[in-house]
């Protein structure tokens, strides 16, 4: 290797282009690693064709972009192209975001139609939104034939009208019939989600005719891995996997290798029900089906993994009293992020004077020792950090169906011992500290009142914290909206009328 670099180096460029010729692409790419980043597209493009693309199939994920990004920047798009055919539509797509919007459109033509259709799908809806006005009529058909129904739909909800109504009028009849169908159910739908484009069975095939019916129609079909069975009502009567079919006789009936227990969802069911599906049966498909049973379409592994990221991403935004939005961060305008966290902190900020008037109503009490006013901000913030704690850990466990509101009683006494213990630890530690680090030899009976408060305090915030989330999912509501910050500033409230009440009972 050092021998390459020295001539690299001197600008020996053709002996370099010999030897580098006879090595193997695990050796190229490895060299390619070594050489100076302003020099890895010139030093690749010594490479005869089949040995560059074998060496690119070699590299690194991050050393494939900046060697791309190299060729693009140095226009050498005629070594770019067959690049990227062999690049992840995932990776694609990183790439395309450094690559300027009016010259987006003609780099994405070097991909190949297959690549090309599971690339867009992947991008952000600007990039696709920047392809699809650079479009001409003829290829934008062809993008809609390569799209699956579910891609499609997903895409032109994130369209401006114009551009919906343009994608559709290029779809052929039967797609357009299979989008308008599926916009149609409400938006966070099982139905909503949904691929109509599947490989289905009737029971009485065998297992020859489904095998000819999966190189029929599979290569348009979302998953071939998962088949379903159905009756001339298109009614679900059974799943065959893809490995029972081939580990069963070429006659063997269908009726005779599907499973019959079938777990389904309905058009209407709510998309993070779905999503917990594929968590708690480890599916690749799932069947929706209509009231009457009747199979209308499936939804994929990949679907329910962007259901749980985008769920996951909502209950984080609510939590942290923030508006949940679809776009990514940098993509966001800060006026859409003052209209997304402005409300919240009004709300708080409004909320929180209830404890100003608390502290008004009880200053004669608060006045009798000035270590009474100081422990404020200790007793309300471990009471809020308290509440919490639950609140989280509940409306985590409701997220995973780990607990139900009929659990209420069982999650109440756990979360009782369990604050009873924090509760009286705290105290203890606070009544060490107001000794050790306070000296407050002569005021016992205030640090008394103070670690009193502290324990009931705590006591009351894990109470309400595993509580309320439990109510919100009760009314239908999302129990993240209770999370952190409301929830401190209902027990910061809550804390100072215990702090107040203990006092007046212990100092009277």
């Amino acid at each position: 290797m050092r021998e390459l670099l020295a001539l690299l180096e001197n600008n020996q460029i053709e002996e370099l282009r010999k030897i580098l010729s006879d090595e193997s692409p695990e050796n190229v790419a490895e060299f390619l690693r070594l050489v100076p980043k302003d020099s890895v597209a010139d030093v690749f493009r010594l490479l005869p064709k089949n040995l560059a693309l074998q060496t690119f199939i070699e590299m690194e994920i991050e050393d494939r972009e900046t060697l791309a990004e190299e060729l693009f920047d140095e226009k050498h798009f005629l070594d770019l192209k067959p690049l990227l055919a062999e690049m992840e539509p995932t990776d694609l797509a990183v790439f395309f975001k450094d690559i300027p919007h009016e010259q987006l459109p003609f780099v994405f033509r070097l991909l190949p139609r297959a690549v090309a259709a599971d690339t867009f799908v992947e991008l952000d809806s600007d990039m696709q939104e920047t392809l699809i006005k650079a479009f001409s009529d003829k290829e934008l058909q062809v993008m809609m034939d390569e799209l699956f129904v579910d891609d499609a739909v997903d895409i032109i909800e994130d369209m401006p009208v114009n551009i919906a109504i343009r994608m559709l009028e290029q779809a052929d009849k039967e797609t357009r019939d299979n989008i308008n169908q599926i916009l149609k159910y409400p938006k966070d739908s099982a139905g909503s989600i949904m691929t109509v484009e599947y490989v289905s069975f009737k029971k009485d095939a065998t297992v020859a005719e489904a095998f000819a019916k999966i190189r029929r129609t599979g290569v348009d079909s979302e998953t071939v891995y998962t088949c379903f069975v159905t009756d001339e009502r298109r009614e679900l009567l059974g799943v065959v996997s893809a490995k029972t079919l081939m580990l069963s006789d070429m006659d063997t009936k269908i009726a005779d290798i599907m499973e019959t227990n079938i777990v389904s969802v309905e058009t209407d069911t709510d998309k993070e029900i779905v999503a917990n599906q594929f968590d708690k049966y480890d599916f690749l498909a799932l069947p929706v089906v209509d009231k009457e049973n009747r199979l209308v379409g499936i939804i994929t592994i990949d679907d329910a993994m962007d259901i749980l990221q985008q769920e996951t991403t909502e209950d984080i935004s609510i939590m942290t009293a923030v508006t949940p939005t679809d776009k990514p961060y940098l993509k966001t305008s800060v006026w859409r992020l003052w209209l997304n966290r402005v409300p919240w902190l009004l709300i708080l900020m409004i909320s929180a004077t209830f404890t100003g008037w608390i502290i008004e109503a009880n200053e004669a009490t608060l006045a009798f020792s000035i270590s009474l006013t100081a422990s404020i901000p200790m007793i309300t913030g471990t009471g809020g950090n308290a509440g919490s704690q639950a609140s989280v850990t509940i409306i985590r466990s409701l997220a995973l169906n780990e607990v139900q509101f009929k659990d209420i009683f069982k999650i109440l006494w756990k979360e009782i011992r369990v604050s009873v213990l924090l509760g009286g630890t705290l105290a203890v530690a606070c009544f060490v500290k107001l000794l050790v680090l306070n000296q407050m030899y002569d005021e016992i009976m205030v640090a008394v009142v103070i670690c009193v408060a502290m324990f009931l305090t705590v006591v009351l915030a894990k109470v309400v914290g595993c509580l309320m989330p439990l109510f919100a999912k009760k009314l239908h509501l999302d129990p993240a909206v209770v999370a952190s910050p409301f929830i401190s500033t209902v027990i910061d409230a809550l804390s100072l009328i215990i702090y107040c009440n203990v006092a007046i009972a212990i100092l009277a």
